[in-house]
């Protein structure tokens, strides 16, 4: 009996996953940066990645502002 149970102990070990190293990602760019670049491109569509990142841009500045006016107006 205790030889089955060390046989199993063994067996458990030894089928256990070990942690694989993890690769690190060779892209260095943001995903801002990534998308500009492709908006900067010809390629299909590309003016509207651009498009849109005016879009969010002129949103975070009125977010911003909103946001500033409530902390002036809280103190």
């Amino acid at each position: 009996m205790r030889c089955a149970v060390i046989l199993l102990c063994l067996v458990m070990v030894a089928c256990a996953k070990s942690e694989a190293p993890k690769m690190q990602n060779a892209d260095t760019l943001t995903q801002r940066q990534h998308d500009s670049v492709i908006g900067a491109s010809r390629l299909p569509g590309a003016q509207g990645i651009s498009k849109a990142q005016g879009a969010q841009d002129a949103e975070n500045r009125r977010t911003a502002k909103a946001d500033s006016v409530a902390r002036a107006d809280s103190l």
